[in-house]
């Protein structure tokens, strides 16, 4: 397998991993609206859904982030191999994608905060 080609990497899992990150991004938006300026009550079982759903977001896009800049990476200095340049970009747009969704995830969690008064 050495010698044989290298895999692409397609622009679907890529739009897939940023609508997760625009899906998780608009749950903390909403979440953050709802316990700190409308000082909402949310139920406890879906405050625990959203915290499970934001670390484990994280865990994914950090992994996925990772794995995308790294191939990204190996192609650096590769221009003369055959489609170089496009699997770079598919690449660095994943790792981006990926950085996204560590990002949402974050202020997700964030946002499951509740303040200690009261």
């Amino acid at each position: 397998r050495l010698n044989g080609a290298a895999p692409t990497v397609g622009w679907l899992p890529v739009l897939a991993l940023a609508f997760v990150a625009l899906v998780v991004g608009s749950v903390a938006w909403s979440t953050n609206r709802a316990l700190h300026r409308r000082h909402e009550r949310l139920e406890p079982h879906h405050a625990v859904n959203r915290l499970v759903l934001a670390k484990s977001c994280a865990l994914a896009g950090a992994v996925f982030a990772g794995a995308y800049f790294g191939y990204a990476l190996a192609w650096v200095g590769l221009s003369d191999a055959e489609l170089a340049h496009q699997r770079m970009l598919h690449a660095a747009v994943g790792g981006v994608a990926g950085v996204a969704l560590v990002a949402c995830s974050l202020l997700l969690e964030r946002a499951c905060r509740v303040s200690r008064d009261g």
